[in-house]
């Protein structure tokens, strides 16, 4: 087995499909919410990430297959008054899962983050996702807070 990971080209038609493919499986999976991409996002996911300097995406390739990917984006501490990558979107295909795939995709990730001058990766998982959450403890992250007194940070949303 030989597992290849890189830095995808928005502009390359084959990444650009394996992007879409692959998180296309992490949609219908329980755990990215059981649906599939609507047909909207399938054809304007590339060119709209293509547009924002801040967005990466990240593939992981198996014998030539696309394994897994990895949708992040360059955001901003002013806390630390340093960028940060925020991993986005997280998954392995279903075959490749348990062959050490997520922590190559975490390793890359670190890694840009790291050439990029980050001051930390952060992400977001839900709370049934056990298995993610463990994997992510294992690669080194911790449920943020600021202070012990007033407990971990939330992430909430309203949808417009």
């Amino acid at each position: 087995m030989t597992v290849k990971v890189i830095q995808a080209d928005y502009h390359n038609p084959q990444h650009a499909r394996h992007v879409i493919e692959l998180l296309d499986c992490y949609a219908t999976d329980p755990m990215g919410g059981g649906e599939a991409l609507s047909d909207f996002t399938a054809q304007n996911l590339i060119p709209e990430l293509a547009k924002r300097p801040n967005a990466l995406s990240i593939l992981a390739y198996v014998d030539g297959q696309p394994a897994g990917l990895m949708n992040c984006f360059i955001g901003f501490s002013t806390f630390a008054c340093k960028p940060l990558l925020n991993i986005h979107d997280v998954v392995v295909a279903g075959e490749y899962r348990r062959m050490g795939i997520s922590r190559q995709l975490f390793d890359f990730a670190e890694q840009i983050a790291r050439e990029n001058d980050c001051c930390k990766l952060t992400l977001e998982v839900v709370t049934g996702n056990t298995t993610a959450q463990a994997a992510y403890e294992r690669f080194g992250f911790k449920p943020y807070e600021l202070d012990a007194q007033h407990g971990v940070a939330m992430f909430w949303e309203k949808t417009l």
